[in-house]
Parts: C-alpha cells; sequence; structure tokens
C-alpha cells in the first residue's frame, strides 16, 4: 500500500467513500468519548472532535481527487497548447481508469499538434525552395541578366512543377483526413503502369543523377528487360489487374520518388511486378541507398516517416501510398534487403479484384522470390491516416495539482505566494502550551488575560494591516475588553467581552466594511482552520528540513520516555525517592493530562487560524448584497412606509394619553397596574425597534434617488420613521424604569436597557446616514459602538450597580429581593456589605459561597475584593432569620 495514498487499492469509488465516513465517525466517536470521561467542557470537546474526524478523512483521502484537479490544470494547459502535462494514475478505481484515459488522450493530442507543427514547418520550407529559386529567376530576366529561353522557361516550369507536387500532397492528405476514398476501379496493364512511372522518374530528376531503371514485371515475374534513364522501353506483358490506375500509379511514383532520392549517383533503382497466387499480386521497388534502419522500417508509413538525410521530401509520399494501397485492400512493408545487396525494398501486395472501399488483412508471401519478408503492421483504418505514437513514460509524474481548498476558496480566498510561516506555527503552538499549563482549574483572571494579550500580539504582528488605523482602533479596544476578565469577577461578563473583542479582531483583519463582508470576515476565522491548511503542510515540511530539529525531538523524546519510565519504577519502589520525586513534580493526574491536551489544541488552533487570517485575509470586500432593483414609481415604496408611520404616530399618541391620564386612567381603560401596563410591551417594543431598521434598510434599497425631489421624499419619510422610532425606545426605556422601580432590579433586565439604548444610538447613526445619503461605514460604527457598550457596561460594574440599586430601593421603600442578591457574584460582595446592615450582608454574602482562593495567576480584582471580605468577621449573623428572608424577601 502507497503510504501516500492508502485508499488506492480499492476498486470501487464507493467503497473508499464508505471506508472514510466509517473511520471518521470512529475516530470523532473515540475523541469525543475521552473527552467526556476526562470531563471536559463541550465547547472544547467538540472541534477536537471534529479536528480529529476532519484529520482521518485528510490522510485516508489523499489522492482520491488529486487527479481530477490534475486533470483540470492539464486541461487549462492543453487550451493554451501545451500538451506536455500528465496526471498521476496510480488508483484502482473510477478515478484512476479516467485519469488513464486522459494520459492516452493527451499522448494522442501531444503527436497531433506535434504532426501539425511539423506539417507547417516542412511544407513551408518546400514552398520556400522552389519560390526562392522562381522568384530570382523572374527578377534575372525582369533585370535582363538572363534571356528568356528555352532552358530559362525549362527551370521555372520545373520549380512550378515542383510545387503543384507537393499541393498535390497536400490535397491527398487532406481527403485521408476528411475520409475520402474515391475508387474507380478499372482493368489495368501493370506493365504501361510500370513502363510510365518509370518514364516519368526518369524525366523528373534521374537523368541528372544518371539513375538507371530496371523492370522486372510479368506474369511469371521473370525480367522484361532492363531500361535505360530515360525511361525508354517499356509496355504490356500480359499482367492485368483490377484497380484504380490513378491511385496506383501515384502509390509507384511515390516509390520510385523515394528510391531515387536515395540512390547513390550512377546507382539503380529495380521495380518489380508480378502475381503471387490467383487472388494477388504485388509491386516492389529497390534501390541501392544506405536502406531503412529495422527499428524505422514500421514507421516510414506515418506521416513524416522518412528516414535518412539524402533528398529531402515532406515525408508524406509512402503514407499516402500506404493509404491507396489500404483503399484496394491491401497493404505495404519493407523487406530486408537481398543477400549481399544494400539499399531498401519496399513492396506492396494488392487484390487482383478488390472490392470499392473494404481493405481486407493481407501478408506478403515472399516465396515468390524466396527472399524472407519482414512483418507486415497491422491493418490500419481506411479512413484516417495513422499517427505517430508518442512514446510516453512508464508511468507518468503528473503535474502537481493544485491544494483542494483552493479549489473549494477559489478567488475568493487565494493564497498570494506565501512563504511558509514557522514563526506563526511555533508561535501559536506554544501559546497553545501555555495556556494548557496556566488556564485549567483556574479562574478567569492574570494568566487568562495573558495568554489572550499574547496571541492578540501574534497576530497584531503579522497582520498585513498592522499599520492602518483601520486595524489600531479595534485593537484597542479589544485590548480594553479583554482586561474585564481581570477587572470583574463575573464569567458571563467576561466571555461576552471577549467574544465582542473577537468580532472586533476579524473585522479589522479582513477590513470588512459591509454587514455581509463582516459576517464573511467572522466566519474566516473558523474557515481559516481549513483554507490554512496546504501553508500549515508547507510550513511543517520546510521545519523538517532543518537538521538540527529532529535529533533534537527524538533526544528529548527518549529522554522523556525514559525518565518517566524509570523515574515511575524508582518512585513506586522506593519511598523515600518516591516522597522526593512527589516534590519535585507536579501530580497530574489523567483526566487532568487529557484536558490540559484539549486546551492546548484548542487554543493553538484558534491562534493559528487568527494568524492566516491576519496574513492572509480573505477578500470579503466581494460579499455584498446584490444592487437592489429600485421601484420605478415612489408611491411604491412611500405608501408601506407611510402606512408604518402612521402606525407609529398612533402609538405615540396612545402612550402620550397614558401619561397624561397616570395610573387611574391605565386602570381604568385596561385594568392592568401601571406597572403591570408597562411590562406587558417591553418585549414588543424591543422588537419594533429591530423591525424599524429592518424597514429603513429594505426602503433605502427600493426606493429612487435619480432626483433632488426623490432623495428629499426619503430622507423626509425615513427620517419622520427614525423619529419615531427614538419614541419609542425612550417609550421601552421609561416602561423597564418604571418596572423595576415596582419590581426590582437585575441583571438581565439592565442588558435589556443597555440594548434598547444601543438600537436608539444605531437610530441616531441611521438619521445621520441618511442626511449624508451614505451608510457605507455604517455596519463598523454599529460594532464599534457596541463595543464600547460592552466595555462600558464592564467598567460599570453591572453586578454591583444592581445591587446598589435594590439596596437604593430598600432604604426608601423597605422592599428588597434578598434571594436574587444571594445570586449575585463576588463582583457585588463589597456594595452589599456596605449598603446593607451587617446582619442581613451576612446572611447574603454567606449564601453567595466563599469566593476561591486564587493564586498569582487566577487573580482577579473582583474575587480579590470578595476575599478581602473574609478578613473581617461576619457578626450578627443569624440562620434562622436568614433563612426567612431568603425563603420570602424582604418587605414584599
Amino acid at each position: 500500500m502507497n503510504p501516500d495514498r492508502p485508499l488506492d487499492g480499492l476498486r470501487s469509488i464507493k467503497v473508499k467513500l464508505a471506508v472514510l465516513v466509517g473511520l471518521s465517525i470512529v475516530a470523532a466517536s473515540i475523541v469525543s468519548e475521552v473527552g467526556d470521561r476526562a470531563g471536559v467542557p463541550v465547547w472544547l470537546t467538540v472541534p477536537v472532535t471534529i479536528v480529529g474526524a476532519l484529520g482521518v478523512v485528510q490522510w485516508l483521502a489523499r489522492g482520491m481527487t488529486s487527479p481530477l484537479r490534475e486533470m483540470t490544470a492539464a486541461a487549462a494547459a492543453m487550451a493554451t497548447g501545451d500538451y506536455s502535462r500528465r496526471v498521476t494514475a496510480t488508483s484502482a478505481d473510477e478515478v484512476g481508469e479516467l485519469a488513464r484515459a486522459f494520459n492516452t488522450m493527451a499522448a494522442d493530442l501531444a503527436a497531433s499538434d506535434q504532426q501539425r507543427r511539423q506539417l507547417i514547418a516542412t511544407v513551408s520550407h518546400e514552398l520556400r525552395t522552389p519560390l526562392t529559386a522562381q522568384q530570382a529567376l523572374l527578377e534575372n530576366l525582369v533585370d535582363g541578366v538572363m534571356s528568356p529561353d528555352d532552358a530559362a522557361l525549362r527551370t521555372a516550369l520545373a520549380q512550378a512543377e515542383r510545387l503543384s507536387d507537393l499541393v498535390s500532397d497536400l490535397l491527398d492528405l487532406s481527403r485521408i483526413d476528411g475520409g475520402i476514398k474515391p475508387l474507380s476501379l478499372a482493368p489495368v496493364d501493370v506493365g504501361r503502369l510500370v513502363a510510365q512511372g518509370v518514364a516519368e522518374a526518369a524525366a523528373g530528376g534521374a537523368d541528372q543523377r544518371r539513375i538507371s531503371f530496371v523492370t522486372v514485371v510479368g506474369a511469371d515475374g521473370r525480367p522484361s528487360g532492363k531500361t535505360s534513364a530515360s525511361g525508354e522501353d517499356g509496355g504490356g506483358d500480359g499482367l492485368l489487374v483490377e484497380g484504380d490506375a490513378d491511385r496506383l500509379a501515384q502509390v509507384l511514383a511515390n516509390l520510385l520518388d523515394n528510391a531515387v532520392r536515395h540512390s547513390p549517383v550512377g546507382g539503380s533503382v529495380t521495380v518489380r511486378a508480378g502475381v503471387l497466387d490467383s487472388e494477388r499480386w504485388m509491386l516492389e521497388v529497390a534501390d541501392e541507398g544506405p536502406g531503412i534502419p529495422a527499428d524505422r522500417a514500421a514507421r516510414v508509413f506515418d506521416r513524416f516517416g522518412s528516414w535518412g538525410d539524402s533528398g529531402g521530401g515532406t515525408g508524406l509520399g509512402l503514407a499516402i501510398a500506404s493509404w491507396v494501397c489500404e483503399l484496394h485492400g491491401g497493404s505495404i512493408a519493407v523487406l530486408p534487403s537481398e543477400a549481399a545487396a544494400t539499399g531498401a525494398r519496399i513492396r506492396a501486395v494488392l487484390p487482383r479484384h478488390p472490392a470499392e472501399g473494404a481493405a481486407h488483412p493481407s501478408t506478403i508471401d515472399s516465396s515468390a522470390d524466396h527472399v524472407p519478408a519482414a512483418p507486415i503492421p497491422k491493418e490500419r483504418p481506411l479512413t484516417t491516416l495513422p499517427v505517430p505514437p508518442t512514446p510516453a513514460p512508464p508511468q507518468p509524474a503528473g503535474v502537481p495539482a493544485p491544494p483542494f481548498v483552493d479549489s473549494v476558496f477559489g478567488d475568493l480566498w487565494p493564497e498570494r505566494g506565501l512563504a511558509p510561516q514557522p514563526r506563526l506555527v511555533l508561535g501559536s503552538v506554544g501559546i497553545g502550551l501555555l495556556a494548557a499549563l496556566v488556564v485549567p482549574d483556574r479562574n478567569l483572571g492574570i494568566a487568562t488575560f495573558a495568554i489572550l494579550l499574547l496571541a492578540a500580539a501574534l497576530v497584531f504582528t503579522a497582520s498585513v494591516h498592522r499599520r492602518e488605523r483601520v486595524m489600531q482602533v479595534p485593537a484597542l479596544l479589544a485590548v480594553a475588553l479583554t482586561s474585564l476578565v481581570v477587572l470583574r469577577a463575573a464569567e458571563w461578563l467576561g466571555v461576552m467581552a471577549v467574544g465582542v473583542a473577537g468580532l472586533l479582531a476579524m473585522t479589522a483583519l479582513t477590513n470588512a466594511r459591509g454587514l455581509p463582508s463582516m459576517v464573511g470576515g467572522w466566519a474566516s476565522w473558523v474557515l481559516a482552520g481549513v483554507r490554512g491548511l496546504p501553508l500549515l503542510g508547507r510550513t511543517l515540511n520546510a521545519v523538517s528540513k532543518v537538521s538540527i530539529l529532529w535529533p533534537v525531538v527524538r533526544t528529548v523524546a527518549i529522554s522523556v520516555v525514559a525518565l518517566v519510565l524509570f523515574g515511575g519504577l524508582f518512585a513506586s519502589g522506593d519511598a523515600i525517592f518516591g516522597s522526593w520525586a512527589q516534590a519535585i513534580l507536579p501530580e497530574f493526574a489523567v483526566d487532568s493530562i487529557v484536558v490540559r491536551f484539549f486546551v492546548a489544541f484548542v487554543v493553538a488552533g484558534t491562534v493559528l487560524a487568527a494568524s492566516y487570517v491576519a496574513i492572509n485575509p480573505p477578500r470579503v470586500d466581494r460579499l455584498a448584497l446584490p444592487e437592489g432593483r429600485r421601484v420605478a414609481r415612489a408611491w411604491e415604496w412611500l405608501v408601506p412606509v407611510g402606512l408604518v408611520i402612521v402606525t407609529f404616530a398612533i402609538f405615540v399618541a396612545a402612550q402620550a394619553t397614558a401619561m397624561w391620564g397616570g395610573h387611574d386612567y391605565v386602570q381604568q381603560t385596561t385594568g392592568l397596574s401601571y406597572a403591570e401596563y408597562v411590562h406587558q410591551g417591553f418585549g414588543q417594543l424591543t422588537a419594533v425597534t429591530f423591525l424599524t431598521l429592518l424597514t429603513v434598510a429594505l426602503a433605502a434599497r427600493k426606493a429612487p434617488r435619480e432626483t433632488a425631489q426623490d432623495k428629499l421624499i426619503l430622507r423626509i419619510a425615513l427620517g419622520l420613521l427614525c423619529a419615531l422610532a427614538l419614541v419609542v425606545v425612550a417609550s421601552a426605556l421609561y416602561r423597564m424604569h418604571v418596572y423595576q422601580q415596582a419590581y426590582g432590579f437585575t441583571v438581565l433586565r439592565v442588558l435589556v436597557d443597555a440594548f434598547e439604548l444601543w438600537m436608539g444610538l444605531l437610530l441616531v447613526l441611521v438619521l445621520v446616514a441618511g442626511v449624508r445619503m451614505s451608510a457605507r461605514w455604517l455596519p463598523r460604527a454599529a460594532l464599534l459602538s457596541g463595543g464600547l457598550f460592552v466595555l462600558v457596561i464592564g467598567l460599570a460594574n453591572p453586578e454591583a450597580w444592581v445591587a446598589q440599586q435594590n439596596i437604593d430601593r430598600y432604604h426608601a421603600t423597605g422592599k428588597l429581593d434578598v434571594a436574587y442578591l444571594a445570586t449575585l457574584g463576588a463582583d457585588a460582595a463589597p456594595t452589599i456589605r456596605a449598603g446593607l446592615p451587617q446582619d442581613l450582608s451576612a446572611c447574603i454574602i454567606s449564601s453567595q459561597g466563599q469566593p476561591p482562593q486564587d493564586d498569582a495567576l487566577g487573580w482577579n480584582l473582583g474575587r480579590a475584593r470578595a476575599s478581602d471580605l473574609g478578613s473581617h468577621p461576619l457578626t450578627g449573623f443569624d440562620e434562622a432569620t436568614c433563612s426567612t428572608a431568603l425563603s420570602r424577601g424582604i418587605g414584599g
């Protein structure tokens, strides 16, 4: 099994997918079970479980889709004319078969392209020579250097005939490619055919080279005479066959042309024609040239399949001769030279009575002259000329396939030539290991804040936007938010602050501006765990090549194993040694080790993902809502918005009536007390505020803005709607204030107040955007203002503030929800101790529980202040009175 492609041996893609799914489920189950048994929180177990399952899939799926990506890259290269690409085809499944078929196709296309290029080069060369000669001759004639006598005209005619021959070859080639098979069958006198062909060859250049011809034509194959270079003495010999005379003459002419060109000066060319049996006859041409190498004998009939360096030519003649023989149902091949002779022997075997358009397999019977025959190549299709196969390597190495994630994210998140990042990887791993050592078994405090600061520093220094104000302002706000984990003991506040800080950080790292791009920026933090895998792989490969690294890792690993093994044995075998070891080494339970591993993995992965976004932010600016199709007439949007405005106006009138009428009017009209009345609609008013923002956004997309009048109407309508919505916000806040005065303050009610107040701020920002007719800055301003709200809430110490408000209400009304005060955390303890009678504060604080004793790494201001109260004894504590107060409250 190939370790790089573990599933290559499976012959079905369905089986591979089943194996992937099954083993990934097993891996996820194991990781989840280990975390559950060790008591790891779900928010730590889930990401590690997902990564474990994906890791198994990534390992097993290596090579499954790479041929497809290689084919995509190779096809793109082929579109530009590069046919040299091949894909890796080691798999036995359907994808592997497709890859092998693709390689075969690529080889055929490469061969065809090579032939096309060779044809263009050859034809250009062949056309240039006669055209240059004709041009020179005509220039001499025009300039008077030469006289237009018979010699000059014969020279021009010879060049024109050469051009004509070349054009004829190209026309025949086009007929071959087009599948044209024109055969005009008729009786053919082979003797006259040979005599005419020899005469033409003698007149076409054999005379100048003193080439002589020997013809052996007859039914019995005996010589009929010797013909000189002039081509005289031919004639009938009684050998009649059926065929296309013009095509057969073309075969003979091409064979003679090759023989003449490759024969030495003063040599001879032998032409034989005779009957092989009752069904076949043969035509053979031999010369005294250098001959045809045995390794090239089977390819001389391919296009451009000429051999040797003498003579020139396009290399199409023998290919056309082979095509004509196949059209007649025959074949052609190279025979070994006769004993004690040199040169090439080419023999065509043809049927005496061919069927038009049908080729029959034929072999050459060498018994006619007792010469061993060379094997005839396998018969080729009639309608196309064979393409010379391109030798391929035994196993193509394949082009490097682009990483799978590149095709997943495409142009939305490309990698811009990133080099390996060992600093970021090692820094993230170091932060994860440090978090595993200092964060578990401690509450939020100094250690958590230090980890957050280290992570922020690593990510900030790696960011491509670190020098821009768009990065600096959110970064400062994020750091201020994370400081709440040290200032406040309330974990819910610290988690919320860290979450908002993360949103601010990702918005800054991706330079997101619009709402869709901001959502995309937040999502990129999670998706970076997948998008950054190729860079992580390159970084690990680069780090692994450092010569000193692996020796150090091996040495440390072996040393740790040896220390644990021998130290454990000695510690269990000797009490004194065991006490020393226990004093030196911290005691780590198995569950603690598992928890720390999960913490290290999650923290390192989170920091590494953020670092990848910092160095290679996605193009979230491309994430935008499509341009809204504006309505053609203003009333199409103005009528529904106007109805909403009227509804708002009626509601405001109702609120004014209730305010002026007072509690009695509300009681008489609704049957509710004023406190019940204001509490009844607070949630609905909050929803109205949110829906108002959506209505404004939708109307702004649909309303036309072509004219100044359109813009004025838009400003007035949406401005009036936002103003009325601000009245609703004020009403909601007033309702909550009245309700809190009646029933007391809670942290949740304070947070709802803050959220409604933030919604009112958004309405004000929308009004500003409407005046400016530009809202590009609005989403980022909304996020920054939300972060500021969370920071202000945290600095205001909401639990202590709520406790103080309830204490003030107690002093004013004598009513106090003691049970609720007991649920507040350590942040409220000093306020409760200072504002309530000693016995009552002692009851509440004792019910809260003693705050944990933190070490230096777990120090937190809120818990530290609560712990200081423990140094002062609580007096006046009565358990029975405390129990009654907790169950019923005071004064209510």
